[in-house]
């Protein structure tokens, strides 16, 4: 059996349901809202990442596609899916509803980034990074997306002004 086997075939198991997930979630109404929410979650991962990654925090020694050094199923597909999922979920709930529910989604993240980062050779931490500094990370964005999704509903609800 080659080596890093296992690694390589999650990341393909995980690349094929992320793409399948896609499709499934972005055609939910309001669909502009899940686009928007997806390429914004997507944007701020792979900007975390990388300064994460430059500054020797985190390291993905097995890659699916080696031209990128971020995790780029995770920042562009799976991370960014998770946050349509709990926005979702939060779509119209109170404000402390939205801070308990997203442990729902930081959490358990956070679990399975830890068992990867001690099982497999597909993310490791360095320099003090930890499952705790990820969890925040996790969170912290999660917060960030919600935040700004509700800025945008709240500004698409403001007639567009006539042209004279």
């Amino acid at each position: 059996m080659r080596k890093h086997q296992f690694e390589k075939n999650t990341l393909k198991f995980l690349l094929v349901f992320g793409l399948i997930s896609v499709i499934k979630i972005i055609k939910k109404p309001p669909m502009k809202d899940w686009l928007i929410i997806f390429l914004f979650k997507g944007y701020i991962s792979s900007i975390m990442d990388n300064l994460l990654i430059h500054r020797g925090y985190i390291k993905y020694p097995i890659k699916l596609f080696k031209s990128f050094d971020i995790s780029f199923i995770y920042d562009y597909l799976l991370f960014p899916l998770s946050c349509v999922y709990y926005n979702q979920l939060t779509k119209s709930s109170s404000i402390p509803m939205i801070l308990l529910k997203v442990f729902y989604f930081s959490i358990p993240m956070a679990i399975v980034e830890h068992w990867l980062e001690v099982n497999t050779k597909l993310v490791k931490f360095k320099k003090g990074w930890n499952s705790l500094s990820s969890f925040a990370s996790i969170t912290i964005t999660f917060l960030i997306v919600r935040t700004f999704i509700a800025f945008v509903r709240k500004a698409d609800d403001t007639p567009v002004p006539k042209a004279e």
